[in-house]
């Protein structure tokens, strides 16, 4: 479906999307489907490229969402450029971009809220308040809007794939949601929108976030040591290391988040912590030991 200049198509309104989706459905074509709010990097690419080769056709979303957003500040500022995400988006592979406007998202009277409850009080949860929310609300337009077979989501941000993956199950939305690992720059950090606004001095402080998390995931290994030291040691030397504030450092079970005081389970060490404004959150497994 490219155009004639190698440019990916883009559609403003839910009908066009459904128009298109339809003619593929009619063709016997699978659909995967890219949630993004642009900003794009290598990251949100890595999505793009499983979910072309495993669909037919791959959907990407550009819709920087202001119900996900609990200070006004950070949804001003987020990193905005349609023209390049669309020249990545064309060379990953993408068939169809959706990029709709706020009031198509949210007409005037929409009111409706779909809330994951739980999974959504713990971690990010307790420190941004309705973020989640917000998130689940546009997800679940969506995946009805595009009606995919399969959708993508990173595990940077696991507590949101968790999330994601529970409001499909428990509303039975007919979607396969698809985890893709985490993409790192050479030096470890998680590739994210918001590295953007790092400044130079804090770039070069910002590896040591994830290096704290795999040293403190590799000595949790196996499930016989007690978390809580590590996890205070984790946060202290993020604290010498430059970092303005720690929200959080915690192992959580990887099925549902819950809290543990060992890794005697598949787990994972996730954080979130501040360089001056701007708020980094990472996460890697904790090795299973035979």
């Amino acid at each position: 479906m490219r155009g004639r200049d190698g440019r990916v198509p883009v559609v403003r309104d839910v009908a066009s999307l459904r128009q298109v989706v339809k003619a593929w459905r009619a063709a016997g074509e699978t659909v995967g489907l890219v949630p993004t709010m642009g900003g794009l990097h290598d990251g949100h690419l890595a999505l793009a490229r499983q979910a072309k080769e495993e669909c037919s056709r791959a959907v990407a979303t550009i819709f920087v969402n202001p119900k996900q957003f609990d200070r006004k500040e950070d949804l001003e500022s987020y990193p905005r450029d349609e023209a390049r995400d669309l020249s990545l988006l064309a060379g990953a592979g993408c068939d169809l971009v959706f990029a709709p406007e706020v009031g198509e998202m949210y007409p005037a009277g929409f009111v409706s809220t779909v809330s994951v409850s739980e999974l959504t009080e713990v971690l990010d949860g307790l420190h941004r308040p309705g973020h989640f929310d917000g998130v689940t609300t546009v997800v679940c337009k969506l995946l009805l809007q595009a009606l995919p077979d399969r959708a993508y989501f990173g595990e940077k941000d696991f507590q949101q794939l968790t999330i994601v993956t529970r409001m499909v199950r428990d509303l039975e939305i007919p979607v396969t949601i698809r985890p893709v690992d985490t993409v790192r720059e050479a030096d470890g950090l998680a590739m994210a929108s918001r590295n953007q606004l790092l400044t130079a001095t804090q770039r070069q402080l910002a590896p040591l976030f994830a290096e704290v998390l795999m040293e403190t995931a590799e000595e949790l290994a196996g499930g016989a040591a007690e978390a809580a030291p590590a996890l205070t040691r984790a946060r202290l030397r993020l604290g010498r290391g430059g970092f303005t504030k720690v929200d959080y450092v915690e192992l959580r079970a990887a099925a549902d988040l819950a809290p543990l005081s060992r890794a005697d389970r598949p787990a994972r060490v996730l954080g979130a912590a501040w360089l001056g404004s701007t708020r980094l959150i990472d996460n890697v497994p904790v090795p299973e030991r035979g």
